[in-house]
């Protein structure tokens, strides 16, 4: 494996245009900025930046880029658009004519390749066609811009009229395009067929990349076939954003290549930021990021089974794939009333806690009892860290003791609901009360816990309550079913999560809330 990326083999990334496709995704200019900044942090080879003659917020992206707005360290900045119009003049089409006011190294142009889409999309004829495709990429290339073509709809187009659609690829080729991506639009290509088409093209002497959507969930696996049948670019989005089912996740493409084929496609050092870069893009786009995404979710090398902890006691390897460090992922060992010793015993070392084995035993009793009872710990660690402490020292960590909550909601005729909550407490020998409003009962509970608190812990005023859920158990119906509360917390830097169960919704939010400020407290006081 070499230490450095070079023009061998091209990383490119589509989140900035087919990504934002994505339904309920929208980017402002300034985010997609950001975005780009994180990408090239990873270290992509291109970033396409979006279509600056298609809208206006992709033109002031460009502009913002070309002022230097993006100072990018690795990747090069790529503007997307369409051939030239039929019957319209080059060096006269407004939307190419964008393309070079976009100030990009790179020019990427889409190009019908299929018969059908020429002749009852574009409306014109298959001679026009190849004419607007080589008038375009030659007039590009003589305007000093490197370009590469996305062949669209090519495998569908291919397996209409093959001659036709390779005639695309090789006039684009012949008139000066770098790479001609083949784009399995429609997302129904599987590996085995898409890898021979790709295989008798790169025989052909053609520089070949691979676009791959997702509708069949092959996406990745498409992408990887390609890449072994001799495609050398490989396009995708980050966290396979994108329309419809989405496009290839460029993170699992470039992990598997890196590390599983050996290839060297981001700049040294870089695949262990994938999970940060994932996290951070996810973030700035507003949605929640996967636990169950490959290699960068939460939950990728998260084990729950006994018997895959007892495995892993012994060697970690025997259940996972490949170390989660190299792409800054973490072993998580879950713990529920699947657990066994093996995976208490792990949890503990995670924690730097020593257990013995009848501490262990206990331990596993009270997770088994509980979670019979409707507690879940394996999305609960902060409550199960708690558990544990308590088994160990023989004592639960406390920071402060209830006398008494009351939360009262009043129903106005206007229909404004106003919540109040009083909680009355002892901390560092003193009696606290204090009262606090919100939009419902467990955010007036919030205020009034953090109001009373802050007094003797002002390291509390970071705390924040960033999620809330709620359950209804099975097993029970109405208004008596029992209940389960989970409640993600946060200091500003790290998040956890913690639990609480009871008939009554709001005694078991009082739990969640009442774990999760002990817990913050408790990694504070460390």
């Amino acid at each position: 494996m070499t230490t450095s990326v070079t023009d061998e083999f091209h990383v490119y990334d589509t989140t900035l245009r087919d990504g934002s496709q994505r339904e309920g995704l929208s980017l402002s200019v300034a985010d997609k900025l950001a975005v780009a900044a994180h990408l090239d942090d990873l270290g992509v080879g291109f970033i396409e930046g979006g279509w600056p003659g298609a809208n206006p917020k992709d033109a002031e992206f460009f502009r913002r880029a070309a002022a230097g707005g993006l100072p990018l360290k690795h990747a090069q900045l790529a503007a997307f658009g369409a051939t030239r119009k039929a019957g319209v003049d080059v060096a006269s089409d407004p939307q190419v004519l964008a393309l070079l006011e976009a100030h990009t190294p790179v020019v990427t142009l889409v190009a019908k390749s299929h018969v059908g889409h020429v002749e009852r999309a574009l409306r014109t004829t298959k001679e026009e066609n190849l004419a607007m495709v080589r008038d375009t990429v030659a007039f590009l290339c003589g305007e000093g811009r490197r370009v590469f073509l996305d062949a669209e709809h090519f495998f569908d187009g291919y397996f209409l009229d093959a001659d036709y659609a390779m005639a695309v690829v090789k006039t684009a080729y012949e008139a000066g395009a770098d790479v001609v991506a083949l784009c399995d639009t429609n997302g129904g290509m599987l590996p085995h067929v898409l890898a021979d088409v790709v295989g008798r093209l790169a025989n052909d002497g053609v520089r070949l990349g691979i676009h791959a959507h997702n509708d069949t969930s092959c996406a990745v696996a498409n992408s990887l076939a390609a890449v072994a049948a001799g495609a050398t670019h490989v396009q995708g989005t980050a966290n396979g954003y994108g329309e419809r089912a989405g496009n290839a996740d460029l993170f699992s493409v470039v992990a598997a290549l890196q590390v599983k084929l050996g290839r060297s496609v981001l700049p040294e050092g870089t695949l262990a930021d994938l999970v940060r870069v994932s996290h951070a893009i996810a973030e700035v786009a507003n949605i929640a990021p996967d636990d169950h995404q490959p290699w960068v979710g939460a939950s990728a090398f998260a084990h729950k089974a006994g018997l895959h902890a007892s495995a892993l006691k012994v060697d970690p390897d025997l259940y996972q794939h490949t170390d989660p460090a190299i792409v800054g992922n973490d072993m998580r060992v879950l713990v529920s009333e699947l657990a066994g010793r093996a995976s208490v015993e792990l949890k503990a070392r995670a924690l730097d806690i020593e257990v013995d084995r009848e501490t262990v035993t206990r331990v596993i009793g009270r997770v088994k009892a509980m979670e019979a009872a409707g507690y879940s710990f394996e999305a609960a660690e902060a409550s199960f860290e708690l558990l544990l402490r308590e088994e160990v020292d023989g004592v639960r960590p406390k920071f402060f003791e209830l006398e008494s909550y009351r939360v009262i909601t009043e129903i106005r005729p206007d229909c404004v609901n106003l919540t109040e909550a009083t909680v009355t407490l002892h901390a560092k020998g003193e009696r606290m009360v204090a009262t606090g409003e919100g939009n419902g009962p467990v955010n007036a509970l919030d205020m009034a816990l953090r109001q009373a608190l802050e007094q003797v812990y002002p390291q509390l005023a970071a705390f924040e309550l960033v999620d809330y859920k709620v359950r209804i158990l099975e097993g029970a119906h109405g208004t008596g079913a029992i209940t389960r509360v989970l409640v993600r917390t946060s200091d500003g830097g790290v998040e956890w999560d913690t639990v609480g169960v009871d008939e009554n919704v709001i005694a078991a939010s009082w739990q969640a809330l009442a774990d999760a400020y002990t817990f913050g407290m408790l990694r504070g006081a460390r």
